[in-house]
């Protein structure tokens, strides 16, 4: 069904091992405003949404699996030179006990990703309004880390990816209107 690129969407380079940035970043990969949560809502919603804006969902659910993908390469990155004593520093003692490095869905505070994440109620406004809300929970977060990173390089992907979130909710406000004209279209004839 896609086609696969074997590179990142934006290249991503990191300046040093730090697994405490790492486990802020995890809340991007397995958290309730992370990209796999975002990746899946969209690919789900899209059978319910008006033909108009289906394709919108597609292209930006599979974007977001390419965030996914830049996530975990940040992560790996952070992590793959760590100690254990700098992964207990980080709180990440317990992730390793379980996973080792290995990445594994959840979120900062170790919270296993669940389904209850994403929503779908089948009213397209609904739904596209959670999705706004998503992306700016997204963009706030991928803020925050920017706050707290003293790490250049990493910094840079990380605005990019932010910059995504604030254009994936562009977009979706300009879906929301789009089905609102329809709707009033239809109530004049």
């Amino acid at each position: 069904m896609w086609l696969y690129e074997k590179k990142l969407q934006y290249p991503v380079k990191v300046s040093t091992c730090n697994p405490m940035l790492a486990k802020f970043l995890i809340e991007q990969y397995g958290g309730a405003d992370g990209e796999l949560a975002a990746a899946l809502r969209y690919l789900n919603q899209r059978y319910t949404i008006p033909d108009k804006v289906i394709g919108l969902l597609t292209d930006i659910g599979t974007e977001e699996f390419a965030h996914l993908e830049m996530i975990a390469t940040m992560i790996y990155k952070l992590t793959k030179d760590a100690t254990i004593d700098q992964l207990k520093a980080a709180g990440l003692d317990g992730h390793y006990v379980t996973h080792e490095k290995a990445l594994f869905y959840h979120d900062a505070s170790g919270n296993p990703w669940t389904a209850t994440y994403i929503q779908a109620k089948g009213d397209p406004i609904a739904d596209l309004y959670e999705d706004i809300a998503a992306e700016e929970k997204a963009r706030a977060t991928y803020q925050w880390i920017i706050n707290m990173s003293d790490d250049p390089d990493l910094n840079d992907s990380l605005r990019f990816l932010r910059e995504r979130e604030i254009i994936h909710s562009q977009r979706f406000r300009e879906a929301v209107e789009i089905i609102k004209d329809d709707r009033d279209r239809k109530k004049v004839f």
